[in-house]
């Protein structure tokens, strides 16, 4: 059986990830699906546009 005490931070997790996730929701623009590059175009000579990829060698 599990003890009150680790009910209550599994509590807590779970309700923090939901508050987070809601914020994070809330707070971030919509993806713009249409200007999204198809994911079949990975590794075509496609430009990308961020992360680590586009970082001059």
């Amino acid at each position: 059986m599990v003890s009150t005490s680790t009910r209550r931070w599994q509590l807590v997790f779970w309700l923090g990830l939901l508050v987070f996730l809601g914020w994070d929701w809330s707070s971030s623009p919509p993806i713009d699906l249409r200007q999204e590059p198809p994911l079949i175009a990975a590794g075509s000579g496609q430009q990308v546009s961020g992360g680590h990829c586009s970082m001059a060698k």
